[in-house]
């Protein structure tokens, strides 16, 4: 893509976002354009600023479930702790809130360590945030939207071990709370429970995160950065 490419797209994506309506910048080649500028090192200055202030727009009128980052990131800290401690209480429970904890601690830890596994190592990265939202089918799913000047301005092998961050503590999660019901004399069923939703997330991870998810972003930014030889 030439650069004479990437003003028209740009300037298509910021007329059609100055009017009512659904904008399609994918339609419009927008993220064919963010791509390009990902594979010109020399081109993220000029359009980085640019490209996040259109990201920013259609992500504020695409999402209206949202929340300061500062408050979301709290409140994922707390659902980890709580998750810690349900899983803690767990062993040393009496029946029957000895499976009922480890299993409600399992939920609160896979809900809540994901998006802050995000978080914690993207800041590390340099890659910033800027708030927090509910999506997916049921407006139930946290997520963090990313700052993408920030995001653009770092190398691409960093971008691609930020989406992967969410992907490992999950995994490492379902794994490490299956371990504990193995391992902490607790019922059939909280095993078997466990057991499945272990296999399921490991499954998801293979099957769905490698063609739509983290896996597949970290992917698309190891590719990039072989292209340009950046680490």
């Amino acid at each position: 893509m030439q650069e004479h490419q990437l003003e028209s797209i740009f300037s298509a994506s910021e007329a059609a976002l100055s009017q009512d309506g659904k904008v399609d910048l994918a339609g419009l080649g927008f993220w064919k354009a963010v791509a390009a500028v990902k594979r010109h090192p020399e081109w993220r200055d000029r359009y980085a600023g640019r490209i996040a202030a259109i990201d920013r727009v259609a992500f504020e009128r695409g999402v209206r479930l949202r929340v300061p980052l500062s408050l979301g990131v709290t409140a994922l800290a707390v659902g980890t702790v709580a998750g810690f401690g349900a899983v803690v209480a767990s062993l040393f429970a009496p029946r029957p809130w000895k499976g009922l904890l480890l299993l409600g601690g399992s939920g609160a830890l896979l809900v809540a360590t994901h998006d802050l596994a995000h978080f914690i190592v993207g800041r590390a990265l340099g890659i910033r945030f800027t708030s927090m939202f509910l999506g997916g089918k049921l407006l139930i799913e946290p997520g963090l939207k990313i700052d993408y000047e920030s995001y653009l301005q770092v190398p691409p092998r960093r971008r691609a071990w930020m989406h992967a961050s969410g992907a490992i503590k999950t995994t490492a999660v379902a794994i490490l709370t299956f371990l504990v019901a193995l391992a902490g004399g607790f019922p059939r069923w909280v095993k078997w429970l466990l057991g499945a939703n272990a296999s399921v997330v490991i499954l998801t991870e293979i099957f769905f995160s490698t063609r739509y998810s983290d896996w597949k972003r970290y992917g698309r930014e190891m590719r990039i950065a072989r292209e340009v030889g950046l680490v």
